[in-house]
C-alpha cells in the first residue's frame, strides 16, 4: 500500500472515531443506613443511574412532579436520564434521604 493511501485510511479512521457517539455511562449510587452515596452526581442525557439498596427496607428515588424509582430492599433499580437539568430527589418513605443530579445535554 502506498503511503498516501495509508495516510488517507488513517485519517478516515480518526474521523470515524471522532464521529462515534459517546458511550452512555452507568452511575452507581449506594443506599446504606438511610443515605444516598454519593449524594450529588454529575451525569449526561442517556446515562443510567443505578441505585443499589444495601438496607433491609425499601426506598425510592423520587423527583417532585417527575420520576420515581422504587428500590426494593437488598436489590437495585435504575433509570436512564432523558432530559438535561438539575434535579433534587428524595426517598418518599424517608424524606430526610436526599440526593441531587446535574444532567448535562
Amino acid at each position: 500500500m502506498k503511503s498516501g493511501a495509508l495516510i488517507r485510511l488513517s485519517w478516515l479512521a480518526v474521523l470515524a472515531l471522532a464521529a462515534a457517539p459517546a458511550q452512555a455511562a452507568t452511575i452507581e449510587v449506594t443506599i446504606d443506613k438511610l443515605v444516598f452515596s454519593p449524594a450529588t452526581i454529575e451525569a449526561k442525557v442517556g446515562d443510567k443511574i443505578e441505585w443499589v439498596n444495601k438496607d433491609v427496607i425499601a426506598h425510592t428515588a423520587t423527583v417532585k412532579g417527575g420520576w420515581e424509582v422504587m428500590i426494593p430492599p437488598k436489590k437495585s433499580a435504575s433509570l436512564t436520564l432523558k432530559t438535561a437539568g438539575a434535579v433534587d430527589y428524595f426517598c418518599r418513605f424517608h424524606p430526610n434521604m436526599k440526593g441531587h443530579v446535574n444532567v448535562a445535554p
